[in-house]
């Protein structure tokens, strides 16, 4: 796969991502976030197990040691990046939610520099400010005072940029992008049903009347999407997957207009501009200096 192909791949997801939004906001008039959250990966994680299984009897070489274990911690920092997003839409609105969801953009390339030491190219950080500062356009310009949901949603964004930063490290050195994925997908099911289980009432008339939703975040959203980014992240770098996956910032913001009659305004728009501005510097940026350096060795 190029990397073309894989920031393809990584721009489908922040589009499933978007339209989640959607979902995730108007399931909870029915059901409550634990649920949905457990109920949501159970099916994610029957959407990955045949592609897991698959995947296993064509492997020509054995999981690496630890390899599991390693997924297990993925798991959890997606797990964290879902409740805090969840129950932060219980007191935020659909397109705060995708802004500051769409901060990992900066934390990631930051959390590669601190923990991996790992230099990412230089154009991720003017990318990575110019996306996040589309993001903030989209918004509107300005964000109301900050609510609880607000705030956890920011946790969420730091979650979301360790969950990317892991899948960068571990998704290329193990060759098992779909076991990696069944691997989170189960983490996130096993802790938010068990957690649901304490905390929250549950009935077939409520899994019914949030099925929709249910089954759109399970089978999109977490099946497909992050199955999306993990075979994504296999040819590309951390820094560059987070500037094409905050595309679903641009995407909620979308599906709010189409599905909730919210409105983008003129400043919004802008902000989408800027945005796909982004996402074309980290992807042309990189192959051009690359073009000049090797003529330039040529010509040495």
């Amino acid at each position: 796969m190029t990397r073309i192909q894989a920031n393809l791949f990584l721009l489908f997801a922040g589009a499933i991502w978007g339209a989640g939004f959607v979902a995730q906001s108007t399931a909870m008039e029915a059901i409550g976030p634990l649920w949905f959250i457990g109920l949501r990966f159970v099916i994610a994680t029957l959407v990955a197990l045949p592609l897991a299984l698959v995947e296993a009897r064509q492997a020509t070489a054995p999981l690496p040691r630890n390899a599991v274990r390693n997924f297990i911690f993925i798991g959890l920092a997606l797990f964290g990046g879902a409740v805090t997003q969840q129950f932060g839409l219980l007191s935020t609105t659909v397109t705060n939610s995708g802004f500051l969801t769409g901060l990992y953009v900066v934390f990631v390339p930051v959390l590669t520099v601190v923990f991996l030491r790992r230099q990412p190219h230089w154009v991720i950080w003017p990318a990575a400010l110019l996306a996040s500062f589309g993001i903030f356009l989209l918004s509107g310009g300005a964000l109301s005072s900050l609510t609880g949901g607000d705030l956890l949603t920011i946790v969420c964004a730091l979650f979301w940029a360790i969950q990317v930063m892991l899948v960068g490290v571990f998704a290329p050195a193990t060759g098992r992008p779909m076991l990696l994925s069944m691997t989170q997908f189960a983490v996130c099911a096993v802790a938010g049903s068990a957690l649901a289980v304490i905390f929250e009432p549950l009935s077939l008339d409520v899994v019914r009347q949030a099925l929709p939703q249910i089954l759109y975040a399970g089978i999109f959203s977490s099946g497909i999407a992050f199955i999306c980014q993990v075979v994504g992240q296999r040819y590309t770098t951390a820094p560059q997957a987070a500037i094409f996956l905050s595309s679903e910032a641009l995407f909620a913001a979308l599906f709010g207009v189409l599905l909730l009659d919210e409105i983008i305004t003129p400043i919004g728009y802008l902000g989408c501009a800027v945005i796909f501005a982004a996402m074309l510097a980290v992807e042309l940026v990189p192959e051009l200096t690359k073009k000049r350096e090797e003529e330039a060795e040529a010509a040495a």
